[in-house]
């Protein structure tokens, strides 16, 4: 009974939307969660970029318009080809940032837990 109860749980979870999980995060958890992103990045409106860029608006932001900033040759290309850090995008670059650009510059290994992930999800999509 209990493994079909989690099977149903699971499989309802996997059929919502990915804004839903972001929704389903806990903001103030992924404030904590993205200390490990602070050495890089700055997260406040109008602030300068660090290592990486300022991330304040990023959900939905075209990719490579941070002035001043200087992005990888790779992130250039994808972003002139219209890439646009929507969640699902950003959701994967998150978990694995060479899937999504490959040879871009970008040392985080990616954050491969759930919950942490919706929670940084919920903080980033309410810096805006």
């Amino acid at each position: 009974m209990r493994r079909l109860m989690l099977t149903m749980v699971v499989a309802a979870a996997s059929s919502l939307p990915v804004a839903a999980f972001a929704e389903a995060g806990d903001a103030a958890a992924g404030q904590r969660v993205f200390n490990q992103c602070r050495a890089c990045h700055t997260i406040n409106e109008g602030g300068r970029p660090g290592v990486g860029p300022n991330l304040w608006g990023i959900v939905g932001r075209r990719a490579g318009s941070v002035d001043g900033f200087r992005y990888s040759s790779n992130l250039r290309e994808l972003a002139t080809g219209g890439l646009v850090w929507n969640e699902d995008r950003l959701r994967a670059y998150i978990q694995n940032p060479k899937a999504v650009v490959p040879t871009g510059s970008m040392s985080f290994p990616g954050l491969r837990n759930e919950t942490q992930l919706n929670d940084l999800m919920a903080y980033l999509a309410a810096q805006k």
